[in-house]
């Protein structure tokens, strides 16, 4: 699966660049529990045709109706010259209940009537390329800038304009291509992440089965230098051999990668600390953030349990999630 956003702004992209109408709808504002975040987008086409979710599928079905149809009593239109309107959902319990929302929960959105196409083929080409773009709507009349970001920030709105900020798409250079490493790219690609699959040994690269992955041969630590990582990166481990997971994973804590793992029991994660210290003259400190063994403690035996836990450590840091130290499997036990 590729990152979600440049899927919708593709789609707006196509449908607009074609002479069709179409609605952009930002998530600009909750209240209480809401299914999606903040900067959720969705495209929405004369058609019909929908790409994205900004709730759990009601507010999309309510929003498609009164878009598409002409003769609803309260169909959506542009604001005179051109403005973008805000829309709340879910104000009221039994609202919340209709449009499903949590209970109590309100979704605030800012539809934008006929984004430039220009404008978003300009943002799809520089998200391919893989930069960092943020994009402005203002209030007063619907015109849109783009610019470059220096760094990921959190959508927001005021009284003027919405800024967010529209990246590549999370990537994964997993080392090793075994059969936990088909577990995870395939939950990492149902993900969002593009995935990487870097292995020198010619057998396991030829019986690789997980399509849509890329598959590097060589040696791991000169793949790391290649994939680049940067902060919307990561990088597993899982070969158990130093002589193909040590420089690469000493690479990787070099990059921006926001998350650096290995597989291993606990005794071999002390095993490979000590290889790094003693070998390669990097401290302990530097060696902190080398998540070991990688993946929460979920009592997995199996490789797919295993893909599990480091799976859903991954995205626990993407999204900023603090882990308690019995999270961590090197504390409280776990893959080996």
């Amino acid at each position: 699966m590729e990152n979600l956003d440049l899927t919708i702004l593709r789609a707006l992209r196509d449908w607009r660049g074609a002479g069709r109408h179409a609605l952009m709808a930002t998530v600009v504002r909750t209240w209480g529990s809401s299914p999606r975040p903040v900067g959720s987008i969705m495209g929405l086409c004369e058609t019909g045709a929908v790409a994205g979710s900004v709730s759990g599928g009601c507010v999309e079905d309510d929003l498609a109706a009164r878009y598409t149809r002409a003769d609803a009593p309260d169909a959506l239109r542009p604001a005179p010259g051109g403005a973008p309107r805000l829309l709340k959902y879910g104000v009221t319990a039994d609202k919340a209940h209709r449009f499903g929302l949590p209970c109590g929960g309100t979704l605030e959105l800012l539809l934008e009537f006929d984004p430039d196409a220009a404008l978003l083929a300009e943002l799809v080409r520089a998200l391919e390329a893989g930069r960092l773009m943020r994009r402005s709507v203002y209030l007063a009349d619907g015109r849109a800038t783009l610019a470059p970001a220096e760094a990921p920030a959190a959508p927001g709105i005021d009284g003027q304009r919405l800024v967010n900020i529209f990246g590549p798409g999370y990537r994964m250079l997993i080392i090793g291509a075994g059969p936990m490493s088909e577990y995870l790219a395939g939950m990492a690609l149902s993900c969002g992440f593009a995935v990487t699959v870097c292995d020198p040994r010619e057998p396991y690269r030829d019986a690789w089965p997980v399509a849509g992955v890329r598959v590097l041969a060589g040696m791991p630590d000169d793949a790391v230098a290649a994939f680049a990582p940067d902060r919307r990166s990561c990088v597993v481990a899982l070969t158990h051999d130093p002589k193909l997971d040590d420089l690469a994973l000493l690479q990787a804590l070099d990059s921006q990668a926001f998350y650096v793992g290995a597989i291993g029991s606990r005794r071999n994660h002390a095993a490979r600390l000590r290889r790094m210290m003693e070998h390669f003259a990097r401290t302990r400190a530097e060696l902190a953030r080398l998540r070991g063994p990688a993946g929460l403690p979920i009592g997995s035996k199996t490789p797919p349990e295993i893909a599990v836990s480091i799976m859903a450590e991954v995205l626990a840091v993407k999204n900023g999630v603090p882990l308690p130290p019995e999270a961590d499997v090197a504390n409280a036990g776990g893959p080996g």
